[in-house]
C-alpha cells in the first residue's frame, strides 16, 4: 500500500511537471499566460467540486477559519499559476520549474521572520546554496547571459513566493475541513482574481480554439486528478519519501523544455539547477524528519 501511494504522489508530481511543458506550447502559440492559468483552474475546480460531492463528510465549509485560510491558499495557488506560466513565457519551463521549487526556501524565511521556527547553521547554509544556485540557473552574474530575462526570474521567484503563501494556507486551514474542501475553496478565490486579470477576449476564444484539448489536459493533468493523487497518495507516504519524489515535477518539466520545445541552457546553468534541486530535497527531507512545524514539501501543490 505504501509503494502505492509513493506512485500516487510520483503520479501528481510528473503530471505537474508536463503542465509547465503544456503551458509553455499554450504561450509559444500566443495565450495569454494568466487565461493559460484561469482555464487551468477552472478545471481543477470542477475536478475538486466532484470530490467533494463523493466525500461531502467533515467538509468544515461551516467553519470561518476553514475560509479564512482556504483564501490565503487560494490567492497563493492564484499568483503560483499566473507567475509560473508568465516565466514560461518569457524565459524556459526549465528555468521556471526550478525557481518555483525554491517555494520551501520562501517558507522558512516567512518562519523565521514569524518565529514559526528557529534559524540554523545548516538552514541558513542550505538556503546560501539554493541562492547560488539562483544566481547561476539565472546568469544574473553576466549582464545579457542565456535566454534568462529579468522578468522571467522575478516570475520564477514570484511563482515559489506564492507557492510557500498556499502551502501556510493549505496548512492552517486543514485542522478545520477536508481537503476537498479547502482546494474548492482555494479554486473559486483562484478563478475570480484570474478572471479579473485575464484578456477577456482570449478567455472567451478558449472556447472556440483548435488549441482547446491542450486547455483541457492541462486543467486535467495540472490541476484535476494531480491534487487528488497527490493528496491521497501522501496520506500513507512519509513526507520525506514525498519530499525526494516531488523531485519527479521539476526535472519533467525541465526534460519537456530541453527535448520538446527545444530550450537551452549553459553548463553553470544545468550546475546551477542541481544545486537547487539537491539542496531544496536535502531541505525538505530533513524538515520532515526533525518533525518541525511546518510541512515544506515541494510538492504541497
Amino acid at each position: 500500500m505504501v509503494g502505492i501511494s509513493a506512485a500516487f504522489v510520483a503520479l501528481a508530481a510528473l503530471f505537474w511537471g508536463l503542465s509547465g511543458g503544456i503551458g509553455g506550447i499554450l504561450t509559444a502559440q500566443g495565450w495569454d499566460p494568466v487565461v493559460v492559468s484561469l482555464y487551468r483552474g477552472v478545471i481543477g475546480l470542477l475536478f475538486v467540486l466532484a470530490w467533494l460531492g463523493l466525500r461531502p463528510q467533515g467538509s468544515g465549509l461551516a467553519n470561518s477559519r476553514l475560509w479564512f485560510w482556504s483564501v490565503i491558499a487560494g490567492v497563493g495557488v492564484a499568483g503560483n499559476f499566473a507567475f509560473y506560466f508568465i516565466s514560461i513565457a518569457k524565459g524556459s519551463v526549465a528555468v521556471a520549474a526550478t525557481l518555483m521549487y525554491c517555494a520551501p526556501v520562501f517558507v522558512y524565511l516567512v518562519s523565521f521572520t514569524l518565529k514559526l521556527e528557529r534559524p540554523t547553521m545548516g538552514k541558513w547554509t542550505a538556503i546560501a546554496m539554493v541562492m547560488l544556485g539562483i544566481v547561476l540557473l539565472t546568469g544574473v552574474y553576466e549582464i545579457g547571459a542565456g535566454d534568462v530575462t529579468p522578468i522571467a526570474a522575478g516570475a520564477g521567484l514570484l511563482s515559489g513566493l506564492s507557492y510557500a503563501v498556499f502551502i501556510f494556507g493549505f496548512k492552517y486551514a486543514a485542522p478545520h475541513g477536508s481537503p476537498q474542501a479547502i482546494l474548492v475553496v482555494a479554486f473559486a478565490v483562484l478563478i475570480t482574481i484570474l478572471f479579473w486579470f485575464s484578456d477577456s477576449h482570449q478567455a472567451v476564444a478558449v472556447l472556440t480554439t483548435p488549441d482547446w484539448p491542450l486547455f483541457v489536459i492541462l486543467g486535467v493533468f495540472g490541476a484535476g486528478l494531480s491534487f487528488i493523487f497527490y493528496i491521497v497518495g501522501l496520506n500513507r507516504t512519509a513526507p520525506a519519501v514525498a519530499s525526494i519524489v516531488a523531485m519527479v515535477e521539476p526535472v519533467t518539466a525541465s526534460l519537456f523544455g530541453l527535448l520538446i520545445l527545444n530550450e537551452n541552457l549553459a553548463l553553470l546553468q544545468f550546475f546551477g539547477m542541481g544545486l537547487i534541486l539537491v539542496t531544496v530535497t536535502a531541505l525538505s527531507v530533513y524538515s520532515s524528519t526533525q518533525d518541525e512545524p511546518l510541512t515544506i514539501n515541494p510538492a504541497d501543490e
